[in-house]
């Protein structure tokens, strides 16, 4: 099993923020433990997106 996560930046700014990638760091562990891989994680702004599997952050 494998799950894509994405969410939106109301600001409007796609780029992540370190609590972005702190949850995605402790989801991606605790998904792990019952065998469910995170393939990606998406920011989302206005008119771009951000995949934190294109940076090699997963």
């Amino acid at each position: 099993a494998a799950v894509i996560l994405a969410h939106n930046h109301p600001s409007g700014v796609a780029e992540p923020s370190h609590a972005d990638r702190t949850v995605t760091e402790r989801l991606t562990k605790a998904l792990s433990l019952v065998d469910v891989r995170v393939l990606d994680h998406v920011a989302i702004g206005h008119g771009e997106s951000i995949s934190f599997a294109e940076r090699g952050w997963l």
